[in-house]
């Protein structure tokens, strides 16, 4: 019985958790049917299981809101705010009692009568349902199959975490001992199979320890629609990225710190509607929660469209408790005041309420942020709006990571941060001095250039070798160029949060332990490009365009794309939009016609963009392209998925067909350029002309059948050996000599004929001859494009 008990109260405290946001969603929608019957299920599964189990409060509470829930699913009662409230403290209560039953604890009985007949009360006039707040959180379609869960202790999930980080550092250690050792390819070969498995196991475990940002957010929907009611105020929230995965200690640290400043926004940021239309805002204001991971962190923005930090009343507030004077007031910029709302004790509000005004606030979330490894960032505009955006790393989560030498110490730098690596001496790249400032052109590419030891204030070390140059991706700006001693070796890094002092840099996002025992500080790319104050993707300006137009995200845009495979092998992508469908075409239906690929498609000739036209096997996958008006095929050796890219590659390179390199998921792929890739088609309708046959004049001579014979049935070429005797020859017909010139015998045969030499050098000027291992001279004569 104690185990079904357990098992019951552990149910019953997830279902609570994840049901209170989805009865203010109802409220906000009475007609979603759905939510409706999942609220009632919930009440109806518990009465049914406290029979059983023997706990008559539970059963009493569930059966009075089940009996309120079927009348409204019968359609007898609307879902009123009275209705919703009463509904929420039956919920309140129960999860109050399993919170109980779980530690022993007794709870007294008194205010259930209360409870259960605040259910029977009707709501009275419609005022207050005009501040029931309108939720809009990610709602995953369709019906889904329930997975198959058991219930592990978290020790025993931490346990497991710390013996495979343990098992990564000993691999990286043997596989430091294997390269110091002389080259045995079966023992290399076992250990890469072991590596295989240490990073299954790894993968498999880490995600254990994830749970979704979603749990974060349960709980705001109830706290929005509350405080809404209590300060009058009307509030549009909006919650975005709940599938986006963080480690499990770090939700439960985030909570209180996001709580605060949730309530803040609600208390402190969003005005009353009375107001917000003196000022020609909406009466109801605008909380947006969102989520996102950048990197190796996790990025949580709280944003509103309230007033925002009157920056002159902190001030005045600060010099008034001693804290700061008049004269020190006068030299601070607009960011060092804004700065003041982390100070302990102080706060804007006009009177001490229930929810704020007792100093204990902003300081608090600082501290508590940082004591994870976590930075807190803000972006004020006084009458627009407040946007408050937490930075906390992923921690004890091991990623693959460079490991880099600079001022004589070594550092980490996550993998998929680094876009391309070189060094000072490459012929591609141009190191400028501008200003002061350092300017790398790699490929006519110019990036904004900083060396590693600049940014940490080290000495750099005179070497005999070259520097090693990153192009580093920023999250939260444009790639730039990073300068280091030299990058000694790649491994899987075990990632921890490093101490608070080290955090407030802002140039790491943690530590690691590598295979030498060494503690290791990771380095985070765009700390390094704000203390370097390199550009960021949008300025000042491009911020208050955004938010002009109802939108205050400064990320990069990102576009769907095709990740294929080529012919060739390599992984590439290109943007899904140009893709009009994928198919399976029969190989025979390619040829080439004057020196363009084509595919018949449909009944017409469709030009072949990459110029493939013959395959080892019977059918080839394609892509069917079109800008619009034009279509093309992309023969390709398979279609792996479809991912999310930068709409503009992380290395811009125009080269050829390919518009540059962009990582994704860690990989950097080669983006296809849509602009190349049309232009090289060919401007009119492709017309299939018979080919002729290539006949062969000197059928005795050995290179010829040995030699010349098999390239041309290489190429597709149908060969006759020796000039036919009993037919004429086709004027399409192509006749190839390597003896005597026969050029004379061009009119009595009516085709074209192709003069072979074996000296590299011609006679003479007047020598048409072509030498016979040119082979593209050959293939260009053959098809009539040589001049």
């Amino acid at each position: 019985m104690d185990e079904l008990l357990q098992e019951f109260i552990a149910e019953t405290q997830e279902t609570l958790e994840a049901l209170a946001g989805e009865v203010v969603a109802w409220e906000a929608d009475p007609g979603d049917r759905d939510r409706l019957d999942a609220i009632f299920r919930f009440f109806h599964t518990v009465k049914g299981s406290c029979g059983f189990l023997n706990l008559p409060r539970f059963e009493r509470l569930s059966h009075a809101a089940e009996d309120v829930l079927s009348e409204i699913r019968a359609g007898n009662r609307t879902a009123d705010p009275a209705t919703v409230s009463a509904v929420l403290g039956i919920m309140d209560r129960i999860a109050e009692l399993a919170e109980a039953v779980a530690i022993g604890a007794a709870l007294p009985d008194e205010n259930d009568d209360y409870l259960i007949g605040a259910l029977a009360e009707r709501e009275q006039g419609a005022a207050t349902e005009e501040l029931a707040p309108t939720v809009e959180p990610i709602r995953q379609g369709g019906a889904q199959a329930v997975p198959r869960t058991i219930r592990l202790p978290l020790s025993l999930i931490d346990q497991l975490m710390n013996g495979v980080s343990d098992m990564v550092l000993a691999r990286n250690e043997l596989s430091r001992k294997l390269r110091e050792r002389t080259s045995d390819p079966e023992l290399e070969s076992v250990f890469e199979r072991l590596s295989t498995c240490v990073a299954d196991m790894r993968d498999s475990i880490s995600k254990t320890r994830m749970q979704r940002v979603e749990r974060l957010f349960t709980a705001i929907p109830r706290m929005v629609r509350d405080l809404g009611r209590e300060l009058g105020k009307r509030i549009d929230l909006v919650l975005e990225g709940g599938d986006v995965e963080m480690d499990r200690e770090m939700v439960e640290m985030v909570v209180d710190p996001l709580t605060h400043i949730v309530r803040n926004s609600i208390d402190h940021g969003i005005e009353t509607p009375e107001q917000r239309r003196a000022l020609g805002k909406p009466e109801a204001g605008t909380l947006k929660v969102q989520a996102r991971q950048s990197g190796n962190q996790i990025v949580i923005e709280v944003s509103d469209d309230g007033q925002g930090i009157d920056t002159a009343r902190l001030v005045e507030k600060s010099i008034a408790s001693g804290k700061l004077t008049r004269e020190a007031a006068a030299k601070m910029s607009e960011s060092e005041k804004l700065e003041l709302i982390f100070q302990a004790g102080l706060s804007t509000a006009q009177q001490v309420t229930a929810i704020s005004g007792r100093g204990v606030g902003m300081d608090v979330v600082r501290a508590n942020v940082e004591r994870i490894g976590g930075v807190i960032a803000l972006h004020n505009q006084i009458g627009r709006g407040l946007r408050i955006a937490l930075r906390v790393p992923l921690t004890l989560t091991i990623i693959p990571g460079l490991i880099i030498r600079s001022g004589g110490l070594h550092f980490a730098i996550p993998r998929a941060a680094v876009v391309e690596i070189l060094h000072d001496n490459n012929e591609t790249l141009h190191i400028a001095e501008v200003g002061g400032a350092k300017i790398a052109t790699i490929r006519t590419v110019r990036h904004s250039m900083i060396d590693l030891e600049d940014v940490l204030g080290m000495e750099k070390v005179v070497q005999p070798g070259p520097r090693a140059i990153m192009v580093v991706r920023s999250a939260t700006g444009v790639p730039f160029a990073l300068g280091v001693a030299a990058v000694d070796n790649h491994e899987e890094l075990v990632i921890r949060p490093a101490s608070p002092l080290i955090m407030a840099t802002g140039v790491y996002a943690g530590m690691t332990l590598p295979d030498n025992g060494k503690p290791m500080l990771l380095l985070d790319a765009a700390g390094l490009a704000n203390a370097a104050r390199l550009p960021n993707i949008v300025d000042e300006r491009s911020i208050d365009q955004l938010e002009d137009s109802g939108d205050g995200e400064a990320r990069v845009e990102m576009v769907s794309a095709l990740r294929f495979e080529e012919l060739s092998g390599e992984r590439r992508l290109i943007k899904l939009s140009l893709v009009e469908r994928v198919e399976d075409v029969d190989a025979t239906l390619f040829g080439r016609s004057g020196g363009n690929a084509f595919v018949r498609l449909d009944g017409r000739l469709v030009p072949v963009a990459n110029g493939a036209h013959s395959f080892a096997t019977g059918h080839v996958s394609a892509l069917r392209l079109r800008d619009g008006s034009q279509e093309a095929c992309y023969p390709v050796a398979a279609v792996l998925d479809i991912v999310e890219m930068p709409a503009v590659p992380d290395m811009v390179a125009m080269q050829g067909a390919l518009s540059g390199v962009a990582v994704v998921d860690g990989e950097h792929l080669e983006v296809l350029n849509p602009f190349a890739l049309f232009a090289s088609l060919p401007g009119g309708p492709i017309v299939e002309r018979r080919r002729g046959r290539c006949v062969l004049a000197d059928s005795e001579d050995g290179w010829t059948r040995e030699i010349l014979a098999p390239l041309l049935r290489q190429a597709g070429h149908d060969v006759l050996l020796g000039l036919p005797q009993d037919e004429a020859v086709d004027p399409a017909d192509v006749v190839l000599s390597s003896g005597g010139d026969i050029s004379q015998a061009a009119e009595i045969l009516g085709c074209r004929i192709v003069q072979l030499r074996a000296s590299p050098r011609p006679t003479g000027p007047e020598d048409g001859s072509i030498y016979r291992y040119d082979q593209d001279a050959l293939m260009a004569a053959i098809s009539g494009t040589r001049r």
